[in-house]
């Protein structure tokens, strides 16, 4: 499923929006809201019903293997592991500290618009804040690594990333070890700031992470943000996108790669309401199962929600999921939304798929002499190659390239062999 826009493609169906009121004021979508980015948001978990498997929000997500993370029923409360810290040497301008739970910081990019967010300012203890000051320029990766409690426990944690005027810094975020855990990340990118951030989510297999991500872009800031997940029973990241100024420039990029009984959900949203602004969406993943095994079906679930809003003229968006499905046994959803209320934009269009292999690029590969199992990994590999190059973090680009070869050869030929 492939919807490109340019402006004068836009333009009269805007104003046919404009004329049938899907853009007024008291106008509301089927969740309540009056567009896609008016979502409901609140530090108060009492503030949110408890999910149910009907909600548009929580359709896709297997309730009942979160562990009671959803609707305050976990067991074993754990305050959360220190966050380690490895931080360039000789670098000054970067200060990260350990935070009481109500320290305003924690909250700088917004609030969480669903319940598990708010269950974390409901349990936290504590969270980190990485501050990063005006003009300061880092040569090196700023590495956080935060680590479950253990199995059968439940921890909370907290991120604030502010970046300064004109800051530039590479942040690489790690999410290891057992347990339960929910936790939620709050951006904050000064004007001309440039800050590329990569999330390496690889818990336990019996790991339960679930995330809400703000991201917050002053005037003329730019963010290239990379999420991956590789471990873990049940990963849901929810990452919401906010320009607050004009000329920001923000790329979200994903790859995953779900084995058996592995469950892993991203949602994002991209309000574009202010002018000049540019986004670019793009999540590859795989898929392998096993149809006679004991655990659950693999599954992943992408939803990608943009919204131009009227006031945002030349705006320039892009959002494209691709699924690559490797074995009977696993099924992926793709759920592309564009919302549009102004014809004066630059270019607007999404992509989604899901498929198997591309008969073609086998047969030009096996018509040089590539054996068919050597063409099927390497076509693999070619599919990822494209969303990992986008994150300008070397070293992270080494190690998914690396991930995705260990996360293959758990591929049976016969099932390489079948997939066409």
């Amino acid at each position: 499923m492939t919807d490109v826009l340019k402006a004068e493609d836009v333009e009269a169906a805007a104003d046919k929006a404009k004329e049938v009121g899907a853009f007024d004021a008291n106008t509301t979508n089927t969740t309540g809201a009056k567009t896609k980015g008016d979502v409901f948001t609140s530090f108060n978990v009492d503030d949110f019903s408890v999910p149910r498997g009907r909600d548009e929000d929580w359709r896709f997500t297997p309730l009942r293997r979160l562990n009671g993370l959803h609707d305050g029923s976990f067991p074993g409360e754990h305050a959360p592991n220190p966050v380690t810290a490895n931080i360039p040497e000789g670098t000054s301008g970067i200060h990260v500290e350990e935070v009481p739970a109500d320290d305003d910081r924690l909250r700088v990019a917004g609030a969480p618009v669903d319940r598990v967010g708010a269950q974390v300012f409901a349990s936290l203890q504590r969270g980190t804040v990485l501050t990063i000051d005006d003009n300061t320029v880092v040569d090196g990766d700023i590495t956080l690594t935060f680590t479950g409690t253990g199995p059968d426990t439940t921890s909370f944690g907290a991120l604030a990333v502010v970046a300064g005027e004109h800051a530039e810094a590479n942040v690489v975020l790690r999410f290891e070890g057992h347990g339960n855990y929910a936790d939620f990340h709050s951006y904050s990118i000064g004007t001309g700031a440039h800050i590329n951030v990569a999330i390496i989510d690889d818990m336990e297999d019996n790991a339960v992470h679930l995330a809400n991500e703000q991201l917050r872009l002053d005037r003329d800031a730019v963010m290239r943000h990379g999420y991956s997940a590789f471990g873990g029973s049940v990963v849901r990241n929810i990452s919401h996108v906010a320009f607050k100024a004009p000329g920001a420039d923000c790329e979200l990029s994903g790859v995953y790669f779900a084995d058996d009984g592995q469950y892993f959900e991203q949602r994002l949203l991209v309000d574009h309401s202010e002018a000049n602004c540019r986004s670019n969406v793009m999540y590859k993943g795989a898929l392998q199962g096993d149809p006679n095994s004991d655990l659950p079906e693999t599954r992943t679930a992408w939803v990608g929600d943009a919204l131009i809003r009227a006031q945002a003229d030349n705006t320039d968006t892009y959002e494209k999921n691709m699924n690559l499905v490797l074995s009977e046994g696993a099924r992926a959803d793709a759920v592309p939304n564009l919302e549009i209320a102004t014809g004066e934009i630059i270019g607007a269009g999404h992509a989604a798929t899901v498929g198997r292999f591309d008969d073609e690029q086998l047969y030009y590969l096996m018509s040089r002499g590539i054996p068919e199992p050597v063409a099927r990994r390497l076509i693999v590999h070619g599919f990822f190659t494209e969303v990992i190059s986008r994150i300008p973090i070397p070293a992270v680009q080494d190690e998914l390239e690396k991930r995705v070869s260990e996360e293959l050869d758990t591929v049976s030929l016969d099932e390489l062999n079948s997939l066409s």
